[in-house]
């Protein structure tokens, strides 16, 4: 009796570990199906999610500060090789170094969100750059250090103002909070110039 007992719990035994062995590779596939499911969703999120996109204004924003940095840039660039006055030349390398470097963190910003930023001046800050061009010596001095200097700096400053109080996205807030003292300088020193003359 006690070896028939025995005999029967050991055949349970066999059948429960058998049925566990046999729902094992059933779990593990059900377990994996869900996890490469979870990737799935990461990977896609990660490249274009569209919950993670900043606004329509919000991108709107980025590209009009991508603008004035590219434009800060160009006639940065022109400042140093038309310039007649050191002061001006020097100001015209900060630009291009201060608004070149904004411009990448912008850009930085910009690709993790899935935003495509312009590469070139628009027809306005083109039309600006062009004007510059013709003219030389003290002319081009103080017509720079209006225009790209103060006027631009300005709007600049109160674009990113704006961008501070209104964003939705807390990256580009942030970006604009670091940016405003930088622009700040700018138009104090484009002042402090200008005040020169």
């Amino acid at each position: 009796m006690t070896i028939q007992r025995t005999a029967f719990r050991l055949g349970a035994a066999a059948m429960a570990a058998c049925a566990l062995t046999a729902g094992l590779p059933a779990a593990a596939q059900s377990a994996n199906s869900r996890g490469e499911q979870a990737t799935g969703t990461r990977s896609a999120a990660g490249k274009s999610d569209p919950a993670g996109k900043p606004s329509k204004a919000d991108q709107r924003m980025m590209r009009d500060i991508a603008q004035a940095n590219i434009a800060e840039i160009e006639t940065g660039k022109l400042a140093q090789e038309k310039a007649s006055k050191d002061e001006v030349k020097q100001f015209g390398k900060t630009m291009v170094d201060d608004h070149s470097k904004a411009l990448s963190e912008l850009q930085e910003i910009a690709s993790k969100k899935g935003v495509e930023l312009p590469t070139e001046p628009d027809a306005k800050h083109k039309g600006t750059a062009t004007a510059l061009k013709a003219l030389s010596g003290e002319t081009f001095d103080k017509q720079y250090m209006s225009m790209a200097g103060l006027s631009d700096h300005k709007k600049t400053h109160e674009m990113l103002e704006k961008v501070q109080r209104n964003a939705a996205d807390p990256d580009l807030k942030a970006y604009a909070a670091k940016t405003l003292p930088v622009v700040h300088g700018h138009l104090t020193t484009a002042q402090q110039v200008i005040g020169k003359k």
